[in-house]
């Protein structure tokens, strides 16, 4: 894969009570926590392998020890007043510094594969836009060859209407569309889901 590819990872530091807040209302801080450290990891795990330039942006801080030394990514911080202007900011940073393919992720996505980045990269190269949309109304996956700015803004961030408000901005482009997936945002999400049986062991309500 070129290096003229970068993906970018958007991250939270992981702290109690601060990752997962929608989740730990019903299993707990600590709980949540085990869990985003469990996604963390597996967005780890699925992005390693690939050949392009990895970004990992930290909502609070750059640590000094953490799994993604492990690998071959840069640490960056995140900055601007909401998600938004976070995300717009990571892209155009990158695009001034060359990169002709940008695909930002999550990293709450048990679901996402390595071979789903590779192909949303590999859209770009017939597509303007390659779009992951989300079960819950968002998106879990956006890459562009160009910086658009419009699609960071005026969105209400965490909410069902982002995916489809993003489409109007880019109604008139080459889009492609990769599947829905589910991003892990409540215990709905993952009750069921054996992988995170280990994580519910305890009563809801303790």
């Amino acid at each position: 894969m070129s290096k003229q590819n970068l993906l970018i990872i958007f991250t939270k530091n992981p702290v109690a009570g601060k990752v997962k807040t929608r989740l730990a209302k019903d299993i707990g801080d600590e709980n949540a926590l085990e869990i985003y450290k469990f996604l963390l990891e597996h967005s780890f795990n699925i992005t390693s392998p690939l050949k392009t330039t990895k970004q990992v942006h930290y909502s609070e801080e750059i640590p000094d020890h953490d799994l993604w030394d492990q690998g071959d990514f840069t640490k960056r911080l995140q900055y601007g007043d909401d998600l938004g202007i976070r995300m717009e900011n990571a892209f155009r940073k990158g695009f001034e510094e060359g990169y002709e393919k940008i695909v930002i992720i999550g990293s709450d996505l048990f679901e996402l594969k390595t071979s789903d980045i590779a192909e949303a990269f590999s859209a770009l190269s017939d597509n303007d836009y390659v779009i992951g949309p989300a079960e819950d109304g968002g998106y879990y996956l956006l890459g562009m060859n160009k910086l658009n700015t419009e699609v960071f803004r005026n969105k209400s961030w965490s909410t069902s209407s982002v995916f489809a408000d993003t489409l109007k901005d880019i109604k008139n482009s080459r889009v492609k569309h990769l599947p829905i997936q589910n991003d892990i945002d409540v215990l709905d999400d993952i009750e069921d889901h054996p992988a995170f049986k280990k994580f519910l062991k305890y009563d809801r309500q303790n």
